[in-house]
């Protein structure tokens, strides 16, 4: 079991963000829950990671693609907890509109990239220069950094080409962060998952839904915010100390090859 570490999860209150926040409440995680309007919802969240086992939960407004308000996250819970064991770069959002490559806009592009990629990258750097300045509370287990991204981190979709553009890019900043950070001791791994049942994916429920059954996936259903969660918790729980810059699926075997 965690016990007593504390983990920074962006986007935590709602959708996968909320299934990984859970997960790790359920490991004994002390928990921030990062959101960036739905104040309500992320206290929910907070009250669920209590009534699951967390220590202690704390919310936390802040827009990751506001460099400043991400350095006050980050700052707000070392006053708090003195410690960041495990950040959970989770935030992100799809375009509010779908469009054609061709018709693809600057403004959506920038909003785009500056929350799902720009935001995290600096993000993570400012929590990891903490992290290391901060050895003596690290305790048995060194920090991680969780980047969570997408199947469309190597699937092309045409029709929201910033999306798959911001996630292919933080697939590449988990692996800089990775190589960076091994001498310090910070493991840094890549969740991606596939065709995730949350308030993002609703619109598009009734065609994927034709499609998982016809077998667009090997394992034949929908994945979850909990899913993603326990994979989360399974790469904080120290279990893989001679690993970093692991890619790990949580899509149902989507990416595999087949004939």
């Amino acid at each position: 079991m965690i016990e007593h570490r504390v983990a920074v999860v962006t986007g935590g209150g709602r959708g996968i963000g909320r299934g990984i926040v859970e997960a790790l409440a359920a490991a004994g995680m002390a928990v921030v829950v990062n959101y960036r309007s739905d104040a309500s919802s992320a206290q929910a969240v907070c009250q669920s990671a209590e009534q699951l086992g967390s220590p202690r939960t704390l919310a936390v407004q802040a827009d990751v693609a506001d460099l400043e308000q991400g350095r006050a996250l980050i700052d707000q819970t070392l006053e708090t907890f003195g410690r960041i064991d495990l950040l959970v770069n989770n935030a992100g959002v799809a375009p509010l509109q779908r469009a054609d490559l061709l018709e693809t806009t600057p403004e959506s592009w920038d909003r785009v990239l500056g929350i799902n990629l720009r935001g995290p990258f600096f993000l993570s750097q400012y929590a990891a220069r903490a992290m290391i300045g901060r050895k003596d509370t690290w305790g048995p287990l060194a920090p991680t950094i969780v980047f969570v991204t997408s199947v469309s981190s190597r699937f092309a979709s045409t029709n929201r080409a910033e999306y798959c553009v911001s996630k292919a890019g933080v697939s590449m900043v988990a692996q800089l962060f990775a190589v960076g950070l091994a001498e310090q001791g910070i493991r840094v791994f890549e969740v991606r998952p596939g065709i995730i049942a949350t308030d993002m994916t609703a619109g598009v429920r009734e065609a994927y839904d034709q499609r998982i059954a016809e077998g667009l996936s090997p394992i034949r259903r929908w994945g979850t915010p909990e899913d993603v969660g326990r994979a989360v918790s399974g790469l904080a729980s120290g279990a893989f100390e001679f690993s970093t810059g692991q890619i790990l699926w949580v899509d149902g075997g989507l990416h595999l090859n087949r004939l």
